[in-house]
């Protein structure tokens, strides 16, 4: 199926007769494979009699050497699964199976997707990036501090460098643009973080996707925002470049050297927030972040810190 995909990702009009010469199938197996690819990918398939089969929506398939082509200096081991159930689980599997880190996963779409809180992270294919670096983390807690906020100011930094303005940052690991959501970010940790352990920096960026009607919150691609197609190709190798860089600053001097620039780049600084936890709500002020990461917030007149995974933070009605 992937070998059809890859005559038909060119937009371009193919007849029966010649994508069964090149696959050395019969123009029936063509046809039952072009089916499968409607109903199992969610694809649109054009079919002209005398002319043949054209996707509706040309494809920009990943592709290991075309990320190494851009020359950006990261040479990262990379995985490319057309589906799985999530990239980040799919790096904690090779890591278990003793794949050396550091190393990337990207999948062309994702069956079980997840964002934080145990919520579905929609997942099309071959429209967005769903990525996920594995790193292994020596030397205790420290190297861990901030890292999902280091995370969200190298996608942030990424994003900008294709010319999408009106980026920012929103506690503890969203990005977001003109006040929509386009990234969402998802560490997992395996092993003992006091000692040795893998952690997984789970990144879905939305790139090309123009219509979604299964995501329930504002939402934004970096198409939409640029009216221009994106190199999925190219936007992997400058992520991996923007990555390499942050976390090895982020290991020499910890995330305190990070704060005040990710303070500049939080959408909510100075503004009234509400910080939900279950039924639990807190309403204050959000006044930045701490060093090792977590939020402060003014809570009637006096300023406290909270983290923690199911923290989730929200614009107040009165803001």
């Amino acid at each position: 199926m992937l070998k059809l995909l890859n005559l038909l990702k060119d937009g371009r009009f193919h007849s029966g007769e010649a994508l069964g010469a090149t696959l050395g199938v019969s123009r029936s197996a063509v046809w039952k494979q072009l089916q499968h690819l409607e109903s199992e990918l969610n694809l649109t398939i054009h079919k002209v009699r005398g002319r043949g089969y054209q996707l509706a929506v040309p494809l920009n398939l990943l592709d290991a050497e075309a990320i190494a082509g851009f020359e950006l200096g990261v040479q990262w081991p990379t995985f490319i699964q057309q589906s799985l159930d999530s990239t980040n689980a799919e790096g904690l599997r090779l890591a278990a199976a003793g794949q050396a880190a550091p190393f990337v996963v990207l999948a062309e779409r994702q069956t079980a997707g997840r964002g934080r809180r145990g919520r579905q992270w929609v997942s099309p294919f071959a429209e967005n990036l769903y990525y996920s670096l594995v790193l292994r983390v020596e030397g205790g807690m420290r190297q861990l501090e901030g890292l999902s906020l280091i995370v969200g100011l190298a996608v942030m930094r990424t994003l900008q460098a294709f010319g999408l303005s009106g980026v920012g940052l929103k506690w503890p690991n969203d990005v977001l643009v003109n006040g929509k959501k386009i990234t969402g970010i998802l560490l997992e940790l395996v092993g003992d973080p006091a000692d040795v352990c893998h952690v997984v920096l789970g990144i879905g960026i939305n790139v090309n996707m123009q219509v979604n009607d299964d995501i329930d919150q504002l939402w934004a691609s970096m198409r939409s925002e640029t009216g221009q197609p994106i190199d999925r190709n190219h936007l992997v190798a400058v992520l991996n470049q923007q990555l390499q860089h942050e976390l090895a600053r982020h290991a020499r001097y910890g995330f305190a050297a990070f704060q005040e620039e990710w303070e500049q780049a939080h959408l909510w600084q100075g503004r009234p927030v509400s910080l939900v936890a279950g039924s639990t709500r807190i309403d204050g002020v959000a006044r930045g972040v701490d060093g090792q990461g977590a939020l402060r917030l003014e809570v009637d007149g006096v300023e406290k810190s909270y983290s923690g995974g199911e923290l989730s933070l929200r614009l107040r009605d009165d803001s």
